[in-house]
């Protein structure tokens, strides 16, 4: 890089990125020189901390270019949390450069944030927040994200609520007919609500007693076994030959919503506190109860990551001591003529 003068003009002279660049910087030498020095800071912070070239691009109207993207590329369920996120921080980073939105601002926006909503509610808008740079950075608007430095809040331990064996006999006996069928499927299989009113015919096998699940977020397959009660349901519905669906509405098409329904036999049945959802947990906390391994709830369950099936790893405690007591049957009598001192 070097600065040289013609007529009357200085220019600098240097190679950027493979490419040779003359310009010009003026005529006054102590400008000039100047100019030189801060070219060559500006090069040096893009090779050393990454923070050169990045454009002026406000929040708010990248928000408007993210959602598109995001309504293009993401799953229906996926997306729909993305406009509510979004929503709340354009109230707070709004008019604010993507390039000035730091660290410490975000920290700023987490505390605002706090004195409304739980900690969960701001992961989930951080999570899309770290998106958002991210894709920004693809695009190369920006050339780091900030949320790299930033944490997510600690909240209470996940809420793990199941049924007991009286109340899975209450709610099933109360259950309207179209929602009894719906909630031994959740509770004999572990699905989730939108995979089960989604369920069609041609992803259950009779024969071989499975039921084969699309993964809607990442268009992965899981296979679930049948049981003896859930295979006893099915021979009771409909045929594939009336509908494509195996819960249809009236309609003729997946049924909607069972909210009305769910509230009232749990109304009838007397149990309080309980979601839907919860006939998943009650799935999982059985299992893991029963003996089974963490590693094997959590392909039944379809969790990307056993930090989330881990949360029902307390229900196994006894069983494991039991596991360990077996011992006793193999080593009867280690130990015990031991003589110590």
């Amino acid at each position: 890089m070097r600065l040289y003068k013609r007529g009357k003009t200085y220019y600098v002279d240097f190679t950027y990125k493979g490419k040779r660049i003359r310009k010009a910087v003026g005529r006054d030498k102590k400008t000039a020189e100047l100019a030189l020095k801060d070219i060559e800071v500006r090069i040096a912070k893009e090779e050393y901390l990454g923070v050169y070239g990045q454009k002026r691009v406000a929040f708010k109207d990248f928000a408007k270019e993210y959602l598109d993207y995001s309504k293009s590329n993401k799953a229906p369920k996926t997306y729909r949390a993305d406009p509510t996120g979004i929503r709340n921080m354009l109230k707070f980073f709004g008019d604010r450069l993507l390039s000035e939105i730091t660290p410490q601002l975000i920290e700023e926006y987490k505390a605002k944030r706090l004195e409304t909503v739980k900690p969960a509610s701001i992961n989930r808008e951080l999570a899309t927040l770290s998106n958002m740079f991210t894709k920004a950075n693809q695009w190369q608007i920006v050339s780091v994200n900030p949320m790299k430095e930033v944490g997510k809040l600690k909240g209470p331990p996940g809420r793990i609520r199941y049924l007991s064996y009286d109340e899975i006999e209450r709610l099933v006996n109360v259950s309207a007919p179209h929602l009894k069928p719906i909630i031994i499927t959740a509770l004999n299989t572990g699905m989730r609500k939108s995979e089960i009113l989604n369920l069609r015919w041609e992803n259950v096998d009779l024969e071989r007693r499975v039921i084969i699940v699309r993964e809607t977020k990442n268009n992965e397959i899981r296979i679930l076994p049948i049981n003896e009660p859930l295979y006893g349901v099915f021979k009771t519905l409909p045929s594939r030959n009336k509908n494509e669906w195996i819960f249809p509405g009236k309609n003729g098409k997946p049924i909607g919503s069972v909210k009305t329904a769910f509230k009232t036999a749990l109304r009838k049945s007397g149990i309080k506190d309980l979601r839907f959802h919860d006939l998943r947990h009650t799935f999982a906390s059985y299992l893991v109860m029963g003996g089974v391994n963490l590693r094997t709830v959590q392909q039944l369950l379809g969790h990307k990551d056993i930090k989330m099936t881990m949360r029902y790893s307390h229900l196994s405690k006894e069983h494991v001591k039991d596991a360990v007591e077996i011992l006793t049957e193999s080593f009867p009598k280690v130990g015990t003529n031991m003589a110590y001192g």
